[in-house]
């Protein structure tokens, strides 16, 4: 099994994209740390699928630097780490807060740049890591100003270290999903005007689900893959590049 005997550190792993990547990663022999703020969903899912959970709050430093250190004491070394900590705020740019507009740089923008700190200093020589980003940050979607922004930076980000550590042979990749069914979703998915105007955008006619995006990181994090770096995926029904025909 290629993952077998391999190590990875997945933060935002209680998520529904989290969840469908622990599983993914665990079913094909991986060893997993899934971080999480939440402590009882955490350790829930951890005893369900077979992982070692982990609570922590992503967007301290300090704390995520800590479990790159539990991750490495546990599994011996560590072969690639995810970040799927994030938000969605729609709010044209006038009617965001400066509260609002530093939650989604933190949430969005500095966990990812936490977790590339600690996981280029554990993973050593030969590894992956993953990042995500949104459609959102590739076009020009109205109401989006703040998570374009903070997601735009993340793949400034993916980038930029891909080509640093290239020479350690550490690949770092990003996907940019559509909207995808999610728990973080539920209120634009659920909304019957506001799920009828992101569908027609989607030139594939549906959301995404969770395994979708899944299993695009799992490709990445795949070592039969390791000779793709500074990528960024668009996971998204074509939102991303296409435009629809009109119905």
């Amino acid at each position: 099994m290629a993952f077998e005997n391999k190590s990875f550190v997945i933060f935002g792993a209680t998520g529904s994209t989290g969840t469908a990547l622990v599983r993914e990663l665990i079913d094909r022999g991986a060893r997993v740390l899934a971080c999480s703020k939440n402590e009882a969903k955490v350790n829930a899912m951890a005893a369900e699928l077979g992982a070692e959970g982990y609570t922590l709050d992503a967007t301290d430093a300090a704390q995520v630097a800590q479990a790159f250190v539990h991750a490495k004491n546990l599994f011996g070394g560590v072969q690639g780490a995810v970040n799927l900590v994030g938000s969605i705020l729609l709010k044209p740019a006038h009617l965001t807060t400066d509260e609002e507009w530093l939650q989604t740089l933190n949430l969005n923008l500095n966990t990812a740049f936490y977790v590339v700190r600690e996981a280029v200093k554990t993973i050593g020589d030969g590894g992956g890591i993953v990042l995500v980003s949104t459609a959102a940050a590739r076009v020009g979607l109205a109401n989006h100003e703040a998570v374009a922004a903070a997601k735009g930076g993340v793949i400034g980000l993916t980038l930029a270290a891909a080509a640093t550590y290239a020479g350690r042979n550490i690949r770092v990749n990003c996907v940019a999903p559509g909207l995808v069914d999610t728990q973080m979703s539920a209120r634009i998915v659920g909304n019957e005007a506001a799920s009828k105007a992101s569908m027609s955008l989607h030139a594939l006619g549906r959301f995404g689900k969770p395994e979708d995006v899944a299993s695009m990181i799992t490709f990445l994090l795949d070592p039969a893959h390791d000779w793709v770096t500074g990528q960024v995926f668009g996971v998204d029904g074509g939102l991303g590049t296409l435009k629809p025909m009109m119905q």
